[in-house]
């Protein structure tokens, strides 16, 4: 290891695996005061507002690589920009990120609406264009190359199935509930599949594939590509694997994406692809959910209140999955 490539290894210990915790709890906090309000821009806006102010504390020369969009589209946060207190002179860390992911569930105050972020060396995350993903995902414990785009739907469900030693309609499949899933849906439970649809936030979704508790074998179908990012992300620190294909709809996508240098448009992308080297997930519940409990206001019997939030960060390098409570006091 050279002594850069070490520097690098300190901040990332130091900084991206404890700090980034502090960042997604001020845009899930700002984001959960505007719960159940229908107003889905207020609650965005409030988690970009304090996930920004969050990172100017902190002593990196952050970059994002995914955001709320590129520059003329997004007055903040957006594709490109810097961040953190220290530009020119902190660690380059390549940051992607999603302050309210999930900003209809935290309008309707419905489950799983999450703070996200990823954070990476320069030049660890992929720059994806804000464009469709097909997706396809497991958790760990499965032989390399179990999943493919390449496969049908009945051969990935049926390889998945044998390689868990059950039968195919054992297999529970999580996809996003979109009029342009119907006929994956259908597919799913000819088959026999149990089918957990999801009104929203399909980070979440690829992320209950790790977890033996949601009962979620696999996710299936398309979304966000920088969602897309942020799964891989998390995915790298804890296991899985996942496949990912640019969709595009007409020739702007297409530019946009060569914009960001992808000149093969028919790539499918492995989890190395999109989140490699060493990489921190960190995740903050805004309203309850299967992964992470929501942000609550608590009154204390004898005066104050406080505001509780739970956490999640994890790291590709250690294999490290920390939970994170936190308590914040309402001045």
């Amino acid at each position: 290891m050279t002594d850069k490539s070490a520097d690098i290894e300190s901040v990332l210990d130091r900084v991206l695996v404890l700090e980034m915790v502090r960042v997604t709890e001020a845009a899930a906090i700002a984001a959960s005061k505007l719960i159940g309000r229908g107003d889905e821009k207020a609650a965005d806006a409030a988690a970009v507002e304090a996930m920004r102010e969050a990172f100017d504390t902190l002593y990196i020369d952050g970059t994002v690589v995914i955001g709320e969009g590129e520059r003329d589209e997004a007055p903040m946060l957006y594709i490109g920009e810097k961040v953190g207190g220290a530009p020119g002179k902190g660690p380059k860390i390549d940051i992607a990120l999603d302050p309210l992911e999930g900003t209809t569930i935290c309008a309707k105050a419905g489950p799983n609406s999450l703070a996200v972020l990823a954070a990476a060396e320069e030049g660890g995350l992929l720059n994806a264009p804000d464009v469709y993903m097909q997706k396809l995902a497991v958790g760990p414990g499965y032989p390399e190359g179990v999943i493919s785009l390449e496969k049908s739907v009945r051969e990935n469900v049926e390889a998945v199935a044998a390689a868990k030693g059950v039968q195919p309609n054992e297999i529970n499949v999580c996809v996003l509930d979109r009029p342009r899933h119907a006929e994956l849906i259908a597919e799913l439970r000819e088959i026999g599949c149990g089918v957990v649809l999801i009104g929203d936030g399909d980070v979440a979704g690829v992320i209950a594939t790790t977890d033996q508790e949601t009962t979620i074998d696999m996710y299936m179908g398309s979304g966000g590509a920088p969602e897309g990012v942020l799964a891989a992300a998390a995915l790298r620190c804890v296991g899985g694997q996942f496949n990912g294909k640019l969709l595009f709809r007409n020739d702007d996508e297409r530019g946009r994406a060569r914009k960001w240098g992808i000149e093969d448009l028919d790539r499918i992308y492995k989890l190395e692809d999109l989140a490699s080297g060493d990489c921190i997930f960190a995740a903050t519940g805004v309203t309850e959910g299967s992964l992470l409990a929501g942000v609550k206001t608590l009154r204390r019997p004898a005066g104050g209140s406080v505001m509780t939030t739970e956490s999640v960060v994890m790291r590709a390098s250690s294999g490290t999955v920390r939970w994170v409570k936190g308590e914040h006091r309402i001045d």
